[in-house]
């Protein structure tokens, strides 16, 4: 019987059971999309990384994908730093990406630095997800690909959020992100990404990589220490460095074994 290695990590956590937990899964070649997204259907975790090596690109030591457990995502931020904690043999490991370019995990003094491109978002008006997301919303900000920004007053705001998955669902595979300032970090937000398998998203690199360019504007700094409140919750240390955003954080490996095929 076929099997294949898998490692669970707890990402962006200090402790087992915090952060975001992710499935690692090292392969030696890609197998068929189907067989990729059956494989993390059966993980059902937010994300699945697979991994390739690629000896012949001077850019990236391995290629990265993600799935879900119904679809492919163009960019996670959590399981790329799980894949680097996995994978990483010296101070650093770059992965080359479909969607995203090259990514690079290095090591820092509290675990970890995950290299994501700053992505920017423009005003738009979003009535009905804002009705799906629920709450008092400011301001609604857009970005092409599918990522929505919904800003708030305050962090209990956040935290009372209640949305409306199933009618939010029905609007297709979106990132949905509620903000507002932290009251004990700089910036709190939570995710919502329904229409991709994950009603709720513990904590999530890819949102911070929106998130930070926006903030670092309106705070007028770019070092921020954000907390994503989920249930599990979630500290991320943020520097926006020109086009890119670098976030910080621990993993902890939480299981190690084999799948079967």
């Amino acid at each position: 019987m076929p099997s294949l290695p898998f490692t669970q990590v707890d990402a962006f956590a200090d402790a087992p059971f915090t952060g975001n937990p992710a499935a690692v899964m090292p392969l030696d070649a890609w197998l068929d999309d189907a067989t990729l997204q059956a494989i993390a259907a059966e993980n059902n975790l937010s994300e699945t990384a697979f991994t390739v090596p690629t000896p012949d690109d001077p850019t990236a030591d391995y290629a990265l994908r993600w799935f879900t457990p119904t679809v492919e995502v163009k960019l996670c931020g959590h399981a790329t730093l799980a894949s680097g904690h996995v994978l990483m043999q010296g101070d650093v490991v770059r992965f080359s990406t479909r969607h995203a370019g090259v990514l690079t995990v290095s090591r820092a003094d509290n675990g970890y630095a995950l290299s994501l491109p700053a992505w920017t978002s423009t005003p738009r008006d979003l009535p009905e997800l804002a009705a799906g997301m629920g709450g008092d919303v400011l301001e609604t900000r857009w970005r092409d690909g599918g990522y929505a920004i919904f800003v708030y007053r305050d962090a209990a705001a956040i935290r009372a959020l209640a949305p409306d998955c199933a009618a939010l669902k029905k609007a297709g595979d979106l990132l949905l992100m509620a903000t507002a300032p932290g009251d004990d970090s700089d910036i709190i937000s939570r995710v919502f990404v329904p229409g991709g398998g994950v009603d709720e998203d513990p904590v999530t690199g890819s949102a911070h990589g929106l998130l930070i360019p926006y903030w670092a504007e309106r705070l007028s700094k770019t070092a921020i220490r954000a907390f994503q409140a989920s249930a599990r919750g979630g500290h991320i240390g943020c520097t926006l460095e020109g086009d890119r955003v670098i976030l910080t954080g621990g993993c902890r490996t939480v299981i190690e074994g084999r799948f079967l095929l």
